[in-house]
């Protein structure tokens, strides 16, 4: 008999809008969106290349001179 096993179920995103981090410095929104239950913060400067994976409850932000200048989900 063969056990199957199954890929582990991705972190839930959780019920928070990426917009809101906009404008804050780097820090500030990192420690914001951990404490909001993102299970991985992702910064990346403008123009970045990035893979198309979607991962729940990774939160993306895009940043310049230290200041979130977008942000999204995934």
């Amino acid at each position: 008999m063969t056990a199957s096993t199954s890929p582990p179920a991705p972190d839930p995103a959780p019920d928070d809008n990426p917009k809101r981090y906009v404008g804050l410095g780097t820090d500030e929104a990192e420690r914001q969106a951990l404490r909001r239950g993102w299970s991985t913060v992702r910064t990346v400067p403008p123009g970045a290349i990035l893979t198309m994976e979607y991962r729940a409850g990774r939160l993306n932000l895009e940043v310049e001179d230290d200041t979130v200048r977008r942000a999204w989900s995934g």
